[in-house]
């Protein structure tokens, strides 16, 4: 391998004997690339160096070259400009993360004292009136991955209304309206909701539909974590996809799951609905490759049955890492007192089967999102692992997709679904975010027991053109940029 030094810095880049796995899908193929700057310049089976003007040459034999992955829903609005080397996504191979899910974004709220559940994303520091401000510190922080921002529904009603328990006015609509509008101008991808979530599940569907009508005149999407993923999912569908037709957007569904065991197996049933849906208007979905998910503590998803563990509790932070039954046999009181007493704070829930995890991963419209919170003190592990999980456990070792089409689901459908530009495919023009993985070893090594652990397998990670991670670490100063919706 061939480096330039200090004051000859690398500005062309060749790959060489690399195994393509381009994201559209299709097979791989061996091949060399070569990047000039921050963009792919040529690819064939055979470039040579002499004449490539290449100062950095590697060679690739025997591993996977891919597009930089795209984690598609993701709480790291505040983590990118706290901790911009952003080693738990990096390291995965993930190159672009999409922030602002769940209705829950920094813009354009500005306060010292977010209500929940913005105390999600753990900071006190929501002082971003614009996009446009939000933008300019994440340039400046140089994270080591590229950020393309949602605006949440939450956020606004929070900018914009005095009264979170009823739905919006008309005169909070426009304010509301007006705000997302600016963000959509300065280059948000589209609106994201939380309707599971109060304050916003007080909004009505009028208000709903107001917003999303903005979001279609500017081409972006509306992402939501719909109000129900247990008893009522399939009305929570219905309200999610009429929400985005009024407004002749693209409806993306967070994380999809049947919560609860009544609800396990029900999975048959939406995602065949979904498919009917999908031949009257477009349709994306995003998940994670675990059987629990992580929110909140919420004693009303408490019900006896599945196991809670704990991983954040601000009055008793000593009970984190253990799970809620057993806290409340110490305490001697049931699980929903235990739970009233931790609070505030957050868990994970055991609450899907994993027959219903595959059966979604697996779905041709399904595309991967870690939805990691950075910030509690004992993460899921998908904060770490969800990448690495879905190309060694389900592709390689369970076969539930082979390499090309699991890729695919981190890059290029990803890419298509929100409008990232020359991003989430290899092809000449494209920008140069680019991992290089051994598909052999590739794995994931968080638990629930120990779930701040690096993936293995990963070997390096280009982002616009600029090593953003090898040798196990991120580089000093990182290559990410701000992505603006096409």
């Amino acid at each position: 391998m061939q480096h330039a030094n200090a004051s000859n810095p690398v500005h062309t880049r060749l790959l060489q004997n690399a195994s393509l796995i381009d994201g559209t899908g299709s097979p791989a193929q061996v091949c060399d690339v070569l990047i000039r700057d921050d963009r792919i310049a040529q690819i064939a089976s055979h470039i040579d160096p002499k004449t490539s003007g290449a100062n950095d040459i590697v060679n690739c034999q025997g591993l996977t070259l891919a597009p930089g992955f795209i984690d598609v829903h993701t709480h790291d609005d505040a983590q990118v400009l706290r901790d911009p080397q952003m080693l738990a996504k990096v390291s995965q191979g993930v190159t672009t993360v999409i922030t602002g899910n769940c209705g829950l974004s920094l813009v354009p709220w500005v306060t010292q004292n977010p209500i929940s559940p913005l105390d999600l994303l753990h900071t006190t520091e929501f002082k971003y009136p614009s996009l446009s401000s939000y933008a300019k510190a994440v340039e400046a922080a140089k994270p080591s991955v590229n950020v393309a921002s949602l605006v949440g529904h939450t956020t606004l009603r929070a900018a914009n209304m005095t009264n979170l328990n009823r739905p919006a006015t008309e005169s909070e609509v426009s304010a509301m309206s007006a705000h997302l509008a600016q963000a959509m101008q300065e280059g948000a991808l589209g609106l994201s909701s939380g309707l599971f979530y109060q304050p916003a599940g007080a909004a009505d569907a009028e208000e709903m539909k107001a917003l999303t009508r903005v979001v279609g005149q500017y081409g972006g999407v509306y992402v939501t974590h719909m109000r129900s993923e247990m008893d009522s999912i399939i009305d929570a569908m219905h309200e999610a996809a009429d929400t985005a037709k009024a407004g002749r957007t693209p409806w993306i569904l967070s994380h999809h799951k049947c919560a609860g065991p009544k609800n396990w197996g029900r999975t048959i049933e939406t995602l065949a609905l979904i498919d009917r849906m999908a031949k009257t208007q477009e349709i994306g979905l995003d998940a994670y490759p675990y059987n629990a998910g992580s929110t909140l503590l919420r004693t009303d998803l408490v019900d006896g049955v599945i196991q809670i563990l704990i991983t954040r509790s601000d009055p008793h932070p000593e009970m984190v890492g253990r799970y809620l039954s057993d806290i409340a046999t110490q305490w001697d009181l049931s699980q929903q007192e235990a739970c009233l007493k931790l609070m505030p704070g957050g868990a994970c829930y055991f609450q899907m089967d994993e027959a219903d995890v595959r059966r979604v991963l697996q779905h041709p419209f399904t595309m991967i999102g870690s939805d990691g919170l950075p910030h509690d003190e004992r993460p899921h592990p998908r904060l770490w692992g969800a990448f690495a999980r879905v190309l060694g456990h389900y592709a390689r070792d369970e076969k539930l997709f082979n390499l090309p089409e699991a890729i695919h689901k981190m890059t290029g459908l990803s890419a298509k679904r929100f409008g990232l530009k020359d991003r989430g495919v290899i092809q000449v023009g494209s920008f140069a975010d680019l991992v290089l993985l051994d598909p052999e070893i590739i794995s994931d090594k968080a638990t629930f027991d120990q779930p701040v652990e690096m993936c293995v397998g990963i070997q390096k990670v280009m982002v616009n053109g600029v090593w953003s991670f090898e040798n196990r670490s991120t580089v000093t100063h990182g290559p990410g940029k701000f992505i603006s919706r096409t």
